[in-house]
């Protein structure tokens, strides 16, 4: 099956990295790499590899936003690119927005290329 995808992140995507960032940074922090996300460029990784570097779990498939994002790559929908973070202190990968569309993706082929901004 064949994975679809936006040419870049949706709009909606760059405030919900600031908001998940925020967690763990200060606001200012937060806002700041999700600016920075907006202007780099777009490139891409093994889906495999975006799990070893974030050292997440995969989500089972009861997760609800895990079927959704399942079910619209089973309709052929496009999904938005992934928003990642180099934490370079904690020396790990943040997903910062695209968590569950990665587990929806793995599931159907861990050696796909996602589309994704890093900084």
């Amino acid at each position: 099956m064949k994975i679809k995808w936006f040419d870049k992140p949706q709009r909606h995507d760059y405030p919900a990295a600031a908001s998940y960032l925020n967690l763990t940074k200060n606001r200012d922090e937060a806002e700041a790499i999700a600016e920075k996300l907006k202007l780099t460029e777009m490139t891409e990784f093994a889906a495999k590899d975006i799990f070893r570097a974030s050292d997440l779990s995969l989500l089972g498939v009861s997760n609800s936003h895990v079927e959704q994002d399942t079910a619209q790559i089973i309709r052929g929908e496009k999904l938005s690119p992934l928003l990642l973070y180099r934490d370079r202190v904690n020396d790990r990968l943040v997903i910062a927005d695209g968590y569950h569309r990665l587990c929806a993706v793995y599931k159907f082929d861990e050696d796909a290329m996602i589309p994704c901004k890093i900084v």
